[in-house]
């Protein structure tokens, strides 16, 4: 069953055979998905796995150290403007500029972990969401960056092949999020990710064994922003122009969205929240759409809420999902996985 014997059992990738049976399936599935669906599907499932990506490296920084941000908009715009700021300025291919850009996120989550040190709670939650701001003020300020108007992405070239296609980009995007997904599970698994969640369970005691707080927190803001970096990166040839306006608050508010519904401190949850999250935006964004209902909550929202109208019946519904799972199920999607996984188990008795 989960009884983990020794070290190595815990560290292991697959446990058994139905396991790596289902494994393979999934890379099979993942391989041969844009060859049977159309275009819409393929950029869908590109949004899902980049708001995966980004998922997982927030998952690592609130679900296991502990530590909440509100700003992690700010390393996505960061990862964005560095990506296309590398390329078209400095002429570097795509394939070193992504992560030369996820490291200059890096760099400034390992600058913003500093006041972690001394803040906890709401108070880094607030500076988190004023680094967030100001970040986005920032880049709205300088030229080379396009200021207010923007950049538009350059042609992507990958090894000399031109990308300009969904299928294309998810050619690129989903081997990148498998890795990172890879990584961000070995990570959790090793003697830093432990210590993680000996700072996330007390701080106190963790340092009372050994553990170097200075060290790992920071080290979990700038693991963290790299994940949101490669996942800008990626998200600005996904858009194809990027501007100060696409990294707003509510970007922030729901990644952390994300990781709530699907489960604080887990991979899995990770990736489930940022897939039903990523999904409702999409199909609540067409709602309007709707034969009967759609004409109502047009006349609804312009009613109740501003002229803007439908787009804010989505975070409505945003609003009542976590309110339900908050209430309901703490764990968020993975303690439903984990409750379903008991129940066959023992299934029929």
């Amino acid at each position: 069953m989960d009884m983990k014997r020794d070290y190595y059992e815990d560290i292991r990738l697959l446990d058994s055979g139905p396991q790596v049976f289902w494994m393979i399936a999934l890379l099979a599935a993942l391989a041969v998905f844009p060859f049977l669906v159309g275009s819409y599907h393929i950029y869908t499932v590109n949004l899902m796995a980049i708001n995966v990506i980004v998922a997982l490296g927030l998952n690592l920084l609130v679900g296991y150290t502990g530590q909440i941000s509100l700003g992690h908009a700010g390393f996505f715009a960061i990862g964005a403007y560095s990506t296309l700021a590398l390329m078209q300025h400095l002429g570097l291919p795509f394939v070193i500029a992504l992560p030369v850009a996820g490291l200059i996120s890096a760099g400034f989550g390992f600058l913003l972990g500093l006041p972690a040190l001394r803040l906890e709670g709401p108070y880094l939650a607030i500076a988190t969401l004023g680094f967030g701001l100001t970040i986005t003020q920032i880049l709205g300020r300088l030229d080379f960056l396009g200021g207010h108007m923007g950049l538009q992405s350059p042609k992507l070239f990958i090894f000399g092949g031109l990308i300009d296609s969904d299928a294309g980009r998810y050619a690129v995007i989903m081997p990148v999020c498998v890795a990172l997904a890879w990584g961000m599970r070995n990570l959790a698994k090793t003697r830093v990710g432990r210590a993680f969640v000996a700072i996330r369970d007390s701080d106190i005691a963790a340092e009372c064994i050994g553990v170097n707080l200075t060290y790992y927190k920071t080290l979990a803001f700038a693991v963290s922003a790299f994940y949101t970096g490669i996942g800008g990166g990626l998200m600005a040839f996904v858009l194809g122009f990027i501007s100060p306006h696409t990294f707003n608050i509510m970007v922030s508010i729901m990644f952390l969205a994300m990781v709530v519904v699907g489960g604080l401190g887990s991979i899995l949850g990770s990736v489930m929240g940022a897939l039903l999250i990523t999904w409702l935006q999409q199909e609540l964004a067409r709602i309007g759409e709707l034969p009967y209902l759609g004409p109502v909550l047009t006349e609804l929202s312009q009613q109740v809420f501003t002229l803007s109208g439908l787009p804010n019946v989505q975070y409505v519904v945003f609003g009542l999902i976590m309110v339900l799972i908050i209430i309901f199920e703490p764990l968020g999607l993975y303690g439903f996985w984990i409750r379903t996984k008991i129940y066959w188990r023992t299934w029929p008795f």
